[in-house]
């Protein structure tokens, strides 16, 4: 593929935080763009978003020698191999993603092909909608100094289609709202209050008890981003104040997972606890990694030998090449671990991940449920399911 023109620039985020924007242009009068998301609550071990600051990596990616690019002759998925050789270091990990993905989009353009179907023409959408409803820890400021200790409460919806689980989680979003007389949102569209984490299952649990009724099926998730409030060996939470030990978290989440018959369990503990993983683990469950895992080849390798995980979260950026996304997912297919292809806090309206999702088979796509750069992933799925 012969390309014309390679450029970067600023874009805000959903936080009003700039992050990188990519394109590609292979002709006069197409153009493939990709932005990266950025995270709040990021994991120890994800790759360094840029390569020194956003403002030279942007430098780097306008100064690229399309000349040399071409003679790469990048034509296939797994011709990105030239295309990381040739950069070396020189850009980050959000940098990287957005750049190969905005030259995937113009490679499937030019078969003839949308992104999922580049990387997949026999595929499906297996996927079912993770989402964030209802906020806590670093994602939210509460009300009155209290907030939930855990960052994420997600509904997970079940149905026939994607569309229908989609209309599940909006139904469950709003039931929600009025049960918790929830006015204000966090900065994923989540809804904040000052309760504590069982208060708020104790909700959903009404919740999806009253969507049952109406034929409706929904599960529960939470997303206890556990390093964010591990400090000197303790779980300290703030609402109520209590210190647990590793012993007394793991017996703790076991309690909420029984009581409020829990699906979803993301970071439960510190993101070096591999061990601590591995007990709370079982087949009924699923025991998520996201800063435990940071969609790298080598900590998952690692998970599956401690048997932490079943369940694993995917964010391209977090490692920066698709290459690497693609065998993080092709190690976890292997070896029975979901795979979740999951947004950031802070996001932009680009879509790409419902593509990748949908392009390498994932289980689940994470995203909130209400907002335009939330709602344009599922939108995205829909019209994938649609043409599919």
């Amino acid at each position: 593929m012969l390309i014309k023109k390679i450029g970067a620039r600023k874009i805000k985020d959903s936080r009003g935080e700039f992050t990188i924007q990519v394109f590609v242009k292979p002709g006069f009068f197409w153009k493939f763009k990709t932005a990266s998301p950025a995270g709040k609550s990021t994991g120890k071990y994800e790759v360094k978003s840029y390569a020194k600051d956003l403002d030279e990596d942007i430098e780097v990616i306008n100064n690229i020698d399309v000349e040399e690019i071409n003679e790469l002759e990048i034509e296939e998925f797994e011709d990105l191999k030239k295309l990381e050789k040739f950069l070396g270091n020189k850009i980050g990990g959000n940098s990287l993603y957005a750049l190969e993905s905005s030259i995937l989009k113009a490679l499937a353009n030019k078969k003839g092909k949308e992104l999922f179907e580049f990387l997949n023409s026999n595929t499906r959408v297996l996927l079912r909608p993770v989402g964030n409803a209802i906020g806590g820890g670093l994602h939210s400021k509460g009300f009155g100094g209290k907030k939930p200790d855990f960052q994420e409460f997600l509904f997970i919806a079940d149905g026939k289609t994607f569309s229908e689980m989609v209309e599940i989680n909006n139904q469950a979003y709003k039931l929600t709202k009025r049960l918790l007389e929830a006015e204000e949102r966090n900065d994923e569209g989540a809804w904040e209050t000052h309760k504590t984490n069982e208060e708020v299952l104790k909700i959903m649990e009404i919740v999806k008890q009253r969507l049952k009724r109406q034929g409706m099926i929904v599960d529960i998730g939470i997303d206890c981003a556990a390093s964010s409030f591990y400090k000197n060996k303790d779980y300290d939470y703030k609402n109520p104040p209590r210190k647990f030990d590793k012993q007394k978290q793991i017996k703790y989440l076991k309690f909420l997972i029984e009581r409020f018959n829990i699906l979803y369990v993301e970071d439960g503990l510190e993101e070096n606890d591999f061990t601590g993983f591995s007990i709370l683990n079982n087949k009924r469950q699923l025991i998520v990694g996201d800063d435990l895992t940071t969609t790298n080849p080598e900590r998952l390798k690692q998970a599956i030998r401690m048997k932490s995980i079943n369940a694993i979260i995917i964010k391209p950026n977090q490692i920066g090449s698709l290459l690497k996304v693609k065998e993080v997912i092709d190690i976890a297919k292997k070896n029975n671990i979901k795979t979740i292809i999951s947004h950031r806090s802070g996001e932009t309206k680009d879509n790409t991940i419902a593509d990748l999702g949908v392009g390498f088979n994932c289980d689940f796509i994470k995203t909130g449920i209400y907002g335009s750069v939330r709602k344009s992933k599922l939108k995205r799925v829909m019209r994938i399911e649609k043409k599919i």
